[in-house]
């Protein structure tokens, strides 16, 4: 038998036992929670960070969207680094480091710069760009803002199911890996592509006045590429439009701004989507440790666009296709 003073003894001791194991179970759900809620890269593991031009509107808004799309991707928010040309890479370094950041998704061809300054040990990839210099490209996965000719090609033959031939003048210093995949496209819709090089502008004008001397509406058309030489706005873009309107020759272009001024269709970026594919990219960097494909990739995920007064001229009619995500005039 215990004594009083014992007892009383024995009563507090259990009293704060179980007080003791109630406040360790308080605990040990506080870290289980904090855990299961804790960011991917505080529990150890790689992550994606982002790496774009601190710009202002409207590319701003263009980035952000790519952004949304990364995100919505990676099913978790990432890193996010506005950079400028003097942006002091050692801290950028640092902070990707601490964040245990092993690929970037560089935006831009600010975005490209920086990431192409980071240590080795950071992989990357790059969308957001036109083109980039082959021996830049070949290091890493290049996402370029230029439609793939294969859907170019592909809606024009929904449009225009005579087009047997198409012409095109474009920069290889530029656009020669594109037109490479363009060559393969064409045959795969049944269509020969009539690709003429030129290096300056006043090459370009001769060439275009030599495609419209010989081009049959019937079965030609005539496609623009980006291209600040070959499709130059002021001087080139304006003598083109004309021409193909006297003529009734169907022109398509890789800027979509050009169907407003008179280009029968166009195609152009799918921002949310273009980032779930570099986020996918990503991904596909952290699950092999590899690469897997460098270089320059066409835009796949695109919208398209069409002038309605134009396919009027042409005697087209596209009120009757479908999958046309705007129109010019508005309707």
């Amino acid at each position: 038998m215990f004594s009083p003073t014992e007892s009383v003894y024995i009563c507090h001791a259990r009293a704060k036992g179980r007080l003791a194991a109630v406040l360790l179970g308080v605990v040990l759900l506080f870290f289980t929670a904090l855990v299961v809620t804790l960011p991917a890269w505080a529990a150890g593991e790689d992550r994606i960070a982002v790496i774009y031009p601190d710009i202002g509107e409207p590319y701003r808004g263009i980035f952000e969207k790519i952004i949304d799309g990364i995100e919505d991707q990676a099913g978790t928010p990432v890193a996010k680094y506005p950079v400028q040309y003097d942006t002091d890479i050692g801290a950028l370094k640092s902070s990707l480091y601490r964040q245990n950041t092993k690929v970037v998704i560089a935006l831009g061809r600010q975005g490209m710069k920086t990431a192409a300054a980071l240590d080795r040990n950071i992989w990357f990839v790059v969308g957001g760009v036109l083109t980039v210099p082959e021996s830049e490209a070949r290091m890493q996965p290049v996402i370029s803002l230029s439609p793939d000719p294969a859907l170019l090609f592909a809606r024009l033959k929904v449009l225009m199911p005579t087009a047997k031939r198409v012409f095109v003048v474009y920069d290889p210093g530029s656009n020669g890996w594109l037109m490479k995949l363009a060559k393969e496209a064409a045959r795969a819709q049944g269509l020969e592509l009539v690709a003429h090089e030129a290096h300056d502008l006043r090459s370009a004008v001769r060439l275009y006045q030599e495609i419209f001397s010989v081009a049959d509406n019937r079965r030609d058309a005539l496609w623009l590429p980006q291209d600040s030489i070959t499709v130059d706005e002021r001087s080139i873009l304006p003598l083109v439009l004309q021409a193909s309107w006297n003529q009734g020759i169907a022109v398509f272009s890789s800027n979509s701004s050009h169907v407003r001024r008179g280009v029968l269709f166009s195609l152009y970026p799918d921002n949310m989507a273009l980032g779930k594919s570099l986020a996918g990219l990503a991904q596909g960097i952290l699950t092999s440790g590899d690469y897997g494909w460098r270089g320059m990739m066409p835009l796949r995920d695109v919208q398209s666009t069409i002038n309605l007064r134009t396919a009027k001229h042409l005697g087209l009619n596209p009120g009757r296709q479908q999958g046309f995500d705007t129109t010019f005039p508005e309707q």
